[in-house]
């Protein structure tokens, strides 16, 4: 899902223990007015907690399923599909990716449900070019899909109702890279992405009266790696990569307006990077947590902010680990991180409980892991959706007791 990937696209590129009878597509309530962001009442109401991490109370009680054994599913195997994936899961643990179909040029989505998977095409290659990368999902209350992807050179944004899906283009002239999805609770969608004409990182929301876009970083070229999540009040949050200084930053919103902030410029130095996938969560009070590659070190790392500022560690560091990196907290704010062994094209998966990281490879059958996307189910039981090199497919892995 990353651009400056691109050259590996061709090289590189659970849990249903408590499965029970709900499909994704069988939900019957729309998602809420067309989908938009966190706009009126949320853009009023205070920053949770400033927006910091899981740490001290958050990260002593249960930790994340570490015991348990790994499912491997092929998902879709017609052509080259499967990168740039993006997975939800529905409260009783049914999958839902989004993810680009490269033979096609098609942006695609996929359920599963107790008779099966199920594919549909959600927008098409056209004479303007390709669709359907940087795939971003998210999944209403009551379980229909929305997604930001680029496509044509520009934003776009698709959501599921009863009639069908509706695609809209959100931002246009060369703009879209590296978007990030989240909506409120009432469905309004808000979207990171990179401004790739001004080098800027940019973020839009959806309200009543259309879409709105914001300026939030133009200090060099920002933006890349975006992952955006919300506050329960609307409040918007965002990792990313500064390519300009090779570091992590983090900026957050309230009353007052952007905050940004560099978090890891350690060792940065001309084409070692501290930032790529980022990937960010919140802890219920707000405090942010972000996985993400070191790529002078070539180690997967761990950061997150408390009353006391910001607290970095290494998860892996095992040969180069932690490209695509994707990044869930517990209840209670364990992390758990999925990620790409790319010294040996492997999935590999890594939570943290007292005892300190457990790292496990999750599959090894081929160059596989690219692209990978983590959730938790409710009983903290791992689930990944990632893309297989060696045979161009979308795959699917989940672990349970047995």
């Amino acid at each position: 899902m990353h651009d400056m990937d691109s050259a590996k696209r061709f090289i590189i590129s659970l849990i249903v223990a408590t499965i029970v009878l709900a499909s994704v597509a069988a939900l019957v309530t729309p998602l809420s007015a067309g989908a938009g962001n966190a706009s009126k009442t949320a853009a009023v109401a205070p920053n949770t907690a400033r927006v910091g991490n899981a740490s001290t109370a958050a990260a002593k009680t249960t930790p994340v399923v570490g015991v348990g054994t790994w499912h491997i599913q092929t998902v879709d195997s017609s052509g080259r599909v499967g990168s740039d994936t993006s997975l939800q899961l529905t409260p009783t643990g049914w999958p839902a990716i989004s993810y680009n179909d490269h033979t096609n040029g098609d942006l695609k989505y996929t359920y599963k449900d107790a008779s099966g998977w199920h594919t549909e095409t959600v927008d098409s290659h056209s004479a303007v070019g390709d669709v359907g990368t940087y795939t971003s999902l998210q999944l209403t209350s009551t379980g229909w899909p929305a997604i930001s992807y680029y496509g044509f050179g520009y934003l776009k944004y698709a959501y599921k109702d009863a009639s069908g899906w509706h695609n809209q283009t959100v931002d246009s002239s060369a703009i879209g890279a590296y978007s990030s999805l989240a909506l409120t609770p009432t469905g309004w969608p808000a979207i990171s992405y990179h401004d790739d004409t001004n080098g800027t990182l940019k973020y839009a929301y959806k309200d009543a009266s259309g879409w709105h876009i914001q300026t939030v970083d133009s200090s060099g070229d920002v933006g890349h790696y975006t992952s955006l999540q919300l506050t329960p009040t609307g409040w918007p949050a965002i990792s990313y990569l500064d390519f300009t200084n090779y570091n992590l930053k983090y900026t957050y919103k309230d009353a007052g307006g952007w905050h940004n902030q560099v978090v890891d410029s350690v060792g940065a130095t001309t084409g070692s990077l501290l930032g790529e996938y980022s990937s960010l969560q919140l802890t219920p009070t707000g405090w942010p947590a972000i996985s993400y590659h070191d790529r002078t070190n070539l180690d997967l790392k761990y950061v997150y902010k408390d009353a006391s500022g910001w607290h970095t560690q290494v998860a892996d560091s095992v040969g180069d680990v932690g490209e695509y990196s994707s990044l869930q907290l517990t209840p209670t704010g364990w992390p758990a991180i999925s990620y790409f062994d790319g010294g040996n094209g492997i999935l590999k998966y890594t939570y943290k409980d007292a005892s300190g990281w457990h790292n496990q490879v999750v599959d090894s059958a081929g160059w596989v892991g690219a692209y990978s996307s983590l959730q938790l189910t409710p009983a903290n039981w791992p689930a990944i959706s990632y893309y297989d090199d060696s045979g161009g497919d979308l795959k699917y892995a989940y672990k349970s007791a047995s």
